[in-house]
């Protein structure tokens, strides 16, 4: 549907075409409650119409390319002009949003309750992993610490790599299946 200049999905979602990516959210999820045909005392018809065209402008707008492309087709540009921000003249004794910031990511936001909750399941394992491991190493004894290899005399050295044969000679095993093989 074309959008004139008045009814452009920005006007339609109460923003100013520089709003940024968590004000187009904030604005949407709150229209969109206000007319969702089960939730408004509107006509249904009219609260249908308006509820989707809520919609378009949300798809459009949350989208970066698309929200270009519209930006382009409305003759807006966010790239040319250099705006002042909405809240310039505020007075100073208020505490600063930081929602509203420009190095905000999108993507950046506070935990879930189930993400926190898989946090803490995870660190709880962790930590459940090392007393196990130190109650295993006490259980075992100081066994289980010592790490000496049985000491053989220099004539025990001697007779242990005297078993072994020359370099010449090869060992005599009997493998059945190398025979089969080889005859």
């Amino acid at each position: 549907m074309p959008q004139s200049r008045e009814t452009s999905y920005y006007s339609l979602l109460g923003l100013h075409p520089s709003a940024s990516v968590i004000d187009i959210r904030r604005a949407y999820r709150e229209l969109s409650k206000r007319y969702h045909p089960d939730t408004t005392e509107l006509p249904a018809s009219l609260a249908t119409a308006k509820f989707q065209q809520i919609n378009e402008a949300y798809a459009t707008l949350s989208h970066p390319d698309r929200r270009l492309s519209y930006d382009l087709k409305i003759g807006y540009s966010r790239f040319g002009v250099i705006q002042a921000p909405a809240d310039l003249h505020r007075p100073v004794r208020y505490s600063y949003d930081y929602s509203k910031s420009a190095y905000l990511d999108a993507s950046d936001r506070p935990l879930s309750s189930g993400e926190i909750f898989a946090l803490f399941i995870l660190g709880l394992t962790f930590v459940g992993c090392l007393l196990l491991a130190i109650a295993i190493g006490f259980a075992r004894g100081e066994a289980a610490f010592q790490t000496q290899s049985p000491q053989l005399t220099p004539k025990q050295q001697i007779s242990s790599l005297s078993q072994f044969p020359s370099s010449g000679e090869l060992p005599n095993y009997n493998f059945p299946f190398f025979k089969s093989t080889i005859s």
